[in-house]
């Protein structure tokens, strides 16, 4: 039975996931960002929630230190953590810089670090950052600097670790969904036809595959998963 973290797990996007691979048969330990976010999640026999601040370091180190001694072996992990801010470069101050960063790089960077070490040494081992399509695209990019910036930093990590781990079985993909069909976003982006959005369902599909057998062949991998417009 494998054995996967979820950080994240409380969104719209980290529920379907988390739904998907219990569904799969998988050992799910999810993150959320605090106690009372717990009860968001149906229990099941096989998922592990907990309550992690994974904008600090040493205790998301003592995380994932913690489910491995608990689980001894730790297959893959989903980095779905994240969140989304509008503003031109004029617009932008450093704290605006700091707070997307603190998000959408640092727990990503916090999780993986322990957990990359881990899966070198264990000789497999897959790693999911997700991307954004304004971190590639600087038409869209310009609008939402801080943001774009910080996710931009995944693809460079991601490069980092799978050229330290060339020629194993320890590999890092970024999934690059553009606008995800969620609550949120059909209530910031009023008149837009949601139904050419993304849905989560279909990354979730995606992040299945990437951690299957099937998907051994893959390397070094960016997966644009785009909407219709």
């Amino acid at each position: 039975m494998n054995t996967i973290i979820i950080t994240g797990a409380g969104g719209s996007l980290g529920t379907a996931v988390t739904k998907t691979f219990l569904d799969e048969g998988y050992n799910v330990i999810a993150t959320v960002s605090n106690d009372s976010a717990k009860n968001n999640i149906p229990p099941h026999p096989r998922l592990d929630v907990r309550a992690v601040n994974l904008t600090n370091e040493a205790e998301t180190t003592a995380f994932v230190k913690s489910v491995i001694e608990k689980y001894h072996k730790i297959d893959a992990a989903l980095l779905l953590v994240g969140t989304f801010a509008m503003g031109s470069m004029e617009a932008t101050s450093g704290d605006d810089l700091k707070k997307m960063y603190a998000l959408n790089f640092e727990t990503a960077y916090y999780a993986a670090r322990p957990l990359f070490k881990h899966m070198k040494d264990s000789g497999k081992g897959r790693i999911v950052f997700v991307g954004s399509r304004p971190a590639l695209n600087p038409a869209d990019g310009k609008s939402m600097v801080a943001y774009a910036l910080s996710k931009s930093l995944l693809f460079n990590l991601a490069d980092y670790m799978n050229e330290e781990t060339k020629g194993t079985n320890v590999v890092t993909t970024v999934v690059v969904p553009s606008i995800i069909d969620t609550p949120v976003n059909r209530k910031v982006i009023p008149g837009a036809d949601p139904s050419r959005w993304v849905k989560p369902q279909q990354i979730a599909d995606i992040m299945k595959f990437i951690c299957s057998d099937t998907a051994d062949v893959l390397r070094e991998t960016v997966l644009k998963v785009y909407d219709n417009s």
